[in-house]
């Protein structure tokens, strides 16, 4: 009997717990610098969730160590409720499949919400003389030694996603240059420093409008409707390239299960606003509302995904 107590008391505070939050200011760890696509996310995610809840959200940008400072810092928290990061393909995805990490991307984490993602595509510099992906290929055979293949940094999702090209095309002994984030690799794209590279949709859209650089193919079964014309590697023979950059809400392991649902609810009806997919879909970000549940499975597959291409490719940071 008193064991039957104890459990409803403890359902009750609960409820009752989850019934008053948030009693005050929510944190989100945005795991880079302001600006960019997570920097996007976790203000929209902040300013949606505090209209709704009627807290102050607030965003704290935690960049280095590729994300692995900010989720050390989420999955240290308590599990409360009052300590959120956007995790995303990075910290959740490619990370946890190339390198030792100080955190279990899964089992230190409560997924809560799925936001969105936008796809990878692969472009050129102008200079390069291929105007489409067969082109490219044949002239990237032919003429190993004249292209200069550039990433974001080691063994993340624009490396991996190339090095998945390369070896479905048959491309071998690319000259690689690694930089420190898709910002300054674009910017040498631009300049002509290197010739190829497989950035976001959301990162590269500005340059393919000026015709800076030139996209070749996007990832996705369909095409994008911010390039209508651009064809999918699906749709031209390489299958399997349904890789995105995406982005969601996660919390400290343990979180209770009705702070979950709650903001799970909360987030998933926001992205069921027309303005807000308006906005996103503006930045190239497709929404993809999930329940918590579908969001785990989804970063386990992930992982799954990019440790078996990581083994096969033998790329490692360890």
């Amino acid at each position: 009997m008193k064991t039957l107590v104890a459990c409803v008391l403890a359902l009750f505070s609960a409820v009752a717990g989850a019934q008053g939050y948030p009693a005050k200011p929510v944190k989100i760890i945005v795991p880079a610098n302001p600006g960019g696509g997570l920097d996007l996310i976790g203000r929209t995610v902040a300013d949606q969730l505090g209209r709704a809840l009627g807290q102050t959200f607030i965003v704290e940008n935690s960049a280095g160590g590729g994300g692995s400072i900010a989720s050390m810092a989420t999955a240290r928290a308590a599990p409360d409720g009052y300590t959120l990061m956007v995790g995303y393909v990075g910290t959740h995805a490619t990370n946890p499949a190339v390198r030792k990490l100080n955190y279990d991307a899964i089992a230190d984490f409560t997924p809560i919400a799925m936001v969105g993602g936008t796809p990878n595509l692969l472009v050129v510099h102008p200079s390069v003389p291929a105007s489409d992906l067969k082109g490219f290929v044949e002239y990237a055979k032919q003429n190993p030694n004249k292209l200069n293949w550039g990433t974001g940094g080691i063994g993340l999702l624009n490396h991996l996603a190339l090095e998945q090209f390369r070896a479905a095309a048959g491309l071998e002994g690319a000259v690689y240059a690694h930089y420190r984030g898709i910002g300054p690799a674009l910017a040498d794209i631009i300049g002509g420093q290197i010739n190829v590279l497989m950035p976001g949709l959301a990162a590269a859209l500005p340059h393919i409008r000026s015709g800076k650089i030139r996209p070749l193919a996007v990832t996705g079964l369909k095409r994008h409707p911010l390039q209508p014309d651009l064809p999918t590697f699906e749709e031209l023979g390489y299958k399997g390239f349904d890789t995105l950059q995406w982005y969601g809400i996660v919390g400290p392991a343990k979180l209770p299960p009705e702070i979950t649902t709650r903001l799970n609810a909360e987030i998933n009806k926001a992205l069921a606003q027309p303005s807000l997919r308006e906005r996103l879909s503006a930045e190239a970000i497709d929404p993809m509302p999930m329940s918590p549940e579908q969001f785990g499975k989804y970063m386990q597959d992930e992982i799954a995904r990019y440790r078996k291409l990581a083994q096969e490719r033998h790329i490692s940071l360890d």
